[in-house]
């Protein structure tokens, strides 16, 4: 990659940490070091856009990372048919306009700016049934 930390242009720094006697070095991207958002309405940009499938019904989705000068927020948005509300209402909040037959590019998202209502949610995991709590932007979450 050419923003990995051995390349000396990059928004990276290194954290050694030590452990037994060894060494080990765990890269920090530019923005990893800020803060989770305060609750409450906030006014972001949308920095990074990542890619994934959830780890137990291999759903696609997509992660939006929210943030401003006092921390961010990331968001996952579903690619179901319960989610799709929740993308098209993303992509038309942050002034695109979105209709039926039309393939969203999530690109298009990076360096949108919005407000939002960040919040806490809790759930049971599925996998250990321990209760987690997410904090995240509560416009969009799916009931």
């Amino acid at each position: 990659r050419s923003d990995s930390p051995n390349n000396h242009n990059s928004n990276w720094f290194i954290i050694q940490t030590k452990y037994n006697d060894n060494v080990m070095k765990i890269a920090v991207e530019k923005g990893q070091d800020k803060p989770l958002l305060a609750n409450g309405k906030q006014h972001v940009t949308i920095t990074d856009i990542e890619e994934g499938t959830s780890e137990n019904k291999g759903v696609p989705f997509f992660a939006a990372r929210f943030e401003n000068e006092d921390g961010f927020v990331s968001h996952r948005f579903y690619q179901s048919p319960a989610g799709m509300t929740n993308i098209v209402n993303l992509f038309e909040r942050v002034g695109i306009d979105v209709k039926e037959g039309d393939e969203l590019d999530t690109k298009q998202l990076v360096g949108k700016e919005l407000d939002i209502e960040v919040g806490e949610r809790s759930y049971n995991d599925p996998n250990t049934g321990n209760e987690r709590t997410l904090k995240q932007a509560m416009d969009f979450v799916v009931s």
